[in-house]
C-alpha cells in the first residue's frame, strides 16, 4: 500500500483528531469541540473546514503558496484570541505526530512511516507560513487599535452604554440632593 493510498484511508480520522487538538487550545473548548453545527459554532466549523483542506493539500504535497487560504482561515480567529504565537501556531505542527501514530498503530502501514518524509516537511513549510499569517493579522489588529484611539472611535466602542452613564449620573445627582437636604 502506498502513502496516498493511506491518506486517503486515514483522512477522516486524521482531520477529526487534528481538529480535536487544536479546539481543546481554546478556554471553552468542550463547546467547540462538541458543537458541529457551523453556525452555531463558527470557530470549530472555520477550524475542521480549514484544517480538512489543508490536510488534503500536505497529503498531495502541493505548493507551499496554496496553504495560505487555509492557514488564514485559521489564523484570522486564533489571532484575536489571548494566545501566545507558539500557542498559536502549535496545532499546525501537530498532525505530523497524529499521522505518524496513526499509521504506526496499523500493522500493514507502519512501514509508510519512514515515508513521511515530504509530508512532514510541508508541514514545517505551512507552520512558518502561519507564523507569518499570524503576526499579520496581529499587527493588523493593532493597527486598528491605534487607528480607534487616534479617531475616538474607541470611545463608542471601549465605553459604558452611555444610556446608562445618563442614569448613573442622574442617580448620582438624587443622592447628592439627598444628602444636602437631609443636613
Amino acid at each position: 500500500m502506498k502513502l496516498d493510498e493511506a491518506f486517503r484511508n486515514y483522512r477522516e480520522k486524521i482531520v477529526d483528531r487534528w481538529v480535536d487538538y487544536t479546539l481543546s487550545t481554546y478556554k471553552s473548548s468542550s463547546f467547540f469541540i462538541k458543537e458541529k453545527d457551523k453556525f452555531a459554532n463558527p470557530v470549530g466549523g472555520n477550524t475542521r473546514e480549514a484544517l480538512d483542506a489543508l490536510f488534503g493539500l500536505l497529503a498531495r504535497n502541493a505548493d507551499p503558496k496554496e496553504f495560505v487560504a487555509p492557514l488564514e482561515q485559521i489564523m484570522r480567529i486564533r489571532a484575536i484570541q489571548e494566545f501566545a504565537a507558539s500557542v498559536a501556531v502549535g496545532p499546525i505542527h501537530a498532525v505530523k505526530h497524529i499521522t505518524r501514530e496513526i499509521l504506526a498503530n496499523d500493522k500493514e502501514r507502519r512501514h509508510l512511516v519512514a515515508d513521511l518524509y515530504d509530508f512532514e516537511f510541508a508541514v514545517d513549510l505551512a507552520v512558518l507560513a502561519a507564523f507569518d499569517l499570524y503576526m499579520q493579522c496581529r499587527e493588523r489588529l493593532y493597527q486598528v487599535r491605534i487607528q480607534e484611539i487616534k479617531t475616538g472611535t474607541y470611545i463608542l466602542t471601549d465605553s459604558k452604554c452611555p444610556s446608562n452613564s445618563t442614569t448613573l449620573l442622574k442617580t448620582n445627582i438624587q443622592q447628592s440632593l439627598t444628602t444636602v437636604e437631609g443636613h
